[in-house]
């Protein structure tokens, strides 16, 4: 009697569970930590960028903000444009123009000031003849004092001239500390003087620092009065005044002030207020972000070509292993599922190591320049996430090479 041939047994399909695949993958880091290690600086650096770059830029930014409610905020600026209205036009400012601005509601200071038109050839030198400064022109800027008072100088030496000086059209000069360096002029005790060209004024004060107008710091600062006196008035649309205000005083001094100093024609001037905040914060916060972005990206490309480097060379380290696991019935997909996971482990702990550096950066610097330390938990939740994406990108290749490799070939090696 002849037995029936017996049906052939089903393979079941191997299964691999995922905890198995992470164990997999741990062992595999953990037999070779130092190489791990090294294999991860990358992304903990690319990681650690990311999170001190939006952390300093939201710090920064902060700090922009009070810089700008201190400074920007109170700062109005009114220019002459009578030449442009009326070929005929005089000058747009009044002779009275500082005391009509001063007189409005929320006005610290305010003064017209210009830069004068010397003759060719004039210098400023600190004697009758000769020592023209190193041959270098300087700069002649007619202020009156409010305009001096509102780039809120710092005096080094001596005083700032008053409107006592102006009223009555005095030789008087504000000298920058750069100038007065250049110039060889380092005390006020001998009450030196300079020459701007033939005409001598006396030197009533050294400024070291100013909050506004920096260019004055580079010149000789002369009274408005004396200057039309010597010089004659500002060429058309040269001159220019610069208000201080009390903080959210500025938008109603820039609608006022053209009235207040020509309420024949307040066409003759125009007033410039002080930029919105929101939008300085957005272009200063958008050009920090693409900058430093750019350095973060850098630096997690170099740290993913590191890890798939290092896997790739794993690989080739292991193919006997790998070929033992594809004899013992381990399926393609098995082997390209412990080598993303080793991957995505490693960058996983860089951006968890570079989430913590990068937050010890901001907290560090804004320690050191004294500034409140500004994080978004959204970063510093994200950035772990970007580094086990970079570290899986990063596997993708010596995976699929891993998962081609053939059983018999694999153990004759």
């Amino acid at each position: 009697m002849k037995r029936r041939p017996r049906a052939p047994r089903a393979v079941e399909p191997s299964r691999v569970s995922p905890r198995d695949v992470l164990s997999e993958a741990v062992a595999g880091l953990v037999q070779r930590p130092g190489r791990s290690a090294l294999t991860a600086l990358g992304t903990v650096l690319g990681v650690g960028a990311f999170v001190a770059v939006l952390g300093l830029t939201a710090t920064a930014s902060a700090r922009v903000d009070s810089r700008f409610d201190l400074l920007t905020a109170t700062e109005v600026t009114v220019e002459d444009v009578a030449r442009e209205r009326d070929e005929f036009a005089g000058p747009g400012f009044p002779a009275d123009a500082d005391a009509r601005i001063e007189r409005l509601g929320g006005v610290r200071h305010a003064g017209v000031l210009w830069t004068v038109r010397l003759a060719p050839g004039t210098t400023v030198r600190a004697a009758p003849v000769g020592g023209g400064a190193a041959g270098e022109r300087i700069d002649v800027v007619a202020a009156s004092p409010g305009a001096l008072r509102a780039a809120v100088p710092r005096v080094a030496q001596g005083r700032l001239y008053d409107e006592f000086a102006s009223a009555t059209a005095q030789p008087v000069a504000v000298l920058g500390a750069s100038v007065a360096a250049r110039l060889g002029i380092t005390t006020l005790q001998t009450r030196p003087a300079v020459f701007i060209g033939d005409e001598p004024f006396v030197v009533a004060g050294i400024v070291d620092d100013v909050r506004r107008r920096p260019d004055v710091l580079m010149s000789v600062t002369v009274p408005r009065t004396t200057a039309e006196r010597i010089w004659g008035p500002p060429e058309s649309g040269a001159a220019r005044m610069l208000v201080a205000t009390e903080t959210g005083a500025a938008r109603q001094i820039a609608d006022e002030a053209p009235v207040a100093l020509r309420p024949d024609h307040p066409e003759y001037l125009k007033a410039v207020p002080p930029p919105d905040p929101r939008t300085l914060r957005a272009g200063v916060t958008g050009d920090l972000d693409q900058l430093f972005l750019l350095l973060a990206a850098v630096c997690l490309v170099i740290g993913a070509v590191g890890i798939a480097n290092t896997t790739l060379v794993a690989v080739l380290e292991r193919t006997g292993e790998i070929g033992l696991r594809r004899a013992l019935g381990a399926r393609g997909r098995h082997i390209t599922a412990q080598f993303l996971m080793e991957s995505g482990v490693l960058g996983m702990l860089g951006g968890l190591v570079g989430t913590a550096l990068g937050v010890s950066t901001v907290i560090g610097v804004a320690l050191v320049r004294d500034w409140t330390p500004v994080v978004h938990p959204a970063t510093a939740a994200a950035a772990p996430a970007i580094g086990l994406a970079t570290g899986v990108l990063a596997g993708l290749y010596p995976a699929w090479r891993a998962a081609r490799i053939e059983p018999a070939e694999a153990l004759r090696h």
